[in-house]
């Protein structure tokens, strides 16, 4: 058992949100372990209590209470060729600065008490010519597929945090939702916090609330009809104004119209017998200032299974060129 450290977090690490910082510095800890340790209060950061999302930066002294030795493990060197195969397949774009990756389904962002093979833990694989591995600079949900973004270094994770949190970015997703949402084009506004007693992503959901509710954060969503399968299922698309945890599945279910494949968020509207399945949800684009200037944009290709299910549906593709278009967004 070793015994309470003061860390000083350092130039390089650059701002980071603490639950990430623990995590790159004790790669054995899961998610669950990290949160526990900070809502018991055994991790201090300049002698306070601190909430996962709550940021440390360059300077500042952490305090982290003993940890069992027998629970560590040595972060491994190098992957298997085959999951470092599987990682750098995933590339859709790459640059000194940056990397976005084209998710796939069903694979987790982060690892859980229960989530042993994550992205996370293969990032290793995607280090090419850079010293360190890239880091997570924002997440998507274990079923949504699509754009997720990687900082290079630490600058550009600055950077890219940044731009994240000022909402300086645009993000366009795809989805399929059961019935036809009316008005064809509209914005849902509306205050959400996480149910009670769902500590692990794994069990994790959103409840409506009121704002003077403890844990309430407002959520914004844009939507379009891009087309329409009779009264059956709807092609969408969803631009989130904010970024709140299963904003875009939350809000569809909350007017009517859940995500077709959603095992968490429904509607009183049956899901058709032919869109059971894999969640029908995708980061489909995503538009942001580069760190080393000018912008990013970057679209990924639609999912086998959302391809299976245009086909099934009649949608067209090619009915929605620029993902930004529908919503009023220059090119």
């Amino acid at each position: 058992m070793r015994s309470v450290e003061a860390v000083t977090v350092r130039a390089d690490d650059g701002v980071a949100r603490i639950d990430r910082w623990l995590r790159r510095r004790y790669p054995h800890l899961t998610q669950g372990q990290v949160e526990k340790l900070l809502r018991t209060g055994q991790v201090r950061v300049d002698g306070a209590r601190v909430k996962a999302s709550d940021r440390v930066s360059p300077g500042q002294v952490v305090r982290v209470p003993p940890l069992p030795e027998g629970d560590k493990r040595q972060p491994a060197s190098g992957l298997s060729r085959k999951d470092e195969e599987f990682v750098r397949a995933l590339v859709i774009h790459r640059d000194d600065d940056v990397i976005v990756l084209n998710k796939p389904h069903g694979l987790a962002v982060q690892g859980g008490a229960k989530t042993t093979r994550h992205l996370d833990g293969l990032l290793e694989g995607l280090k090419f010519d850079a010293e360190k591995k890239p880091k997570l600079v924002h997440r998507l949900d274990r079923d949504t597929s699509g754009c997720l973004v990687l900082a290079r270094h630490p600058r550009a994770a600055a950077a890219l945090g940044e731009a994240f949190r000022d909402r300086d970015t645009d993000k366009i997703y795809w989805a399929i939702v059961v019935g036809s949402p009316r008005p064809k084009t509209g914005e849902i506004r509306g205050w959400m916090r996480k149910a009670p007693g769902a500590h692990d992503a794994d069990r994790e959901m959103m409840q409506r609330c009121v704002q003077t509710d403890e844990g309430a954060v407002h959520a914004i969503t844009q939507y379009v009809v891009l087309s329409e399968a009779a009264q059956r299922a709807s092609w969408v698309g969803l631009r989130p104004v904010t970024g709140r945890t299963h904003q875009l599945r939350f809000h569809m279910a909350e007017i009517g119209h859940a995500i077709a494949g959603d095992p968490k968020y429904k509607c009183d509207r049956p899901t058709p017998n032919d869109l059971v399945g894999p969640l029908q949800l995708y980061a489909r684009a995503i538009r942001l200032p580069h760190p080393s200037g000018g912008e990013l944009k970057v679209i990924a290709p639609t999912p086998p299974h959302m391809r299976a299910a245009f086909a099934m549906l009649g949608f067209d593709e090619s009915d929605a060129k620029d993902p930004f278009a529908p919503f009023g967004l220059k090119p």
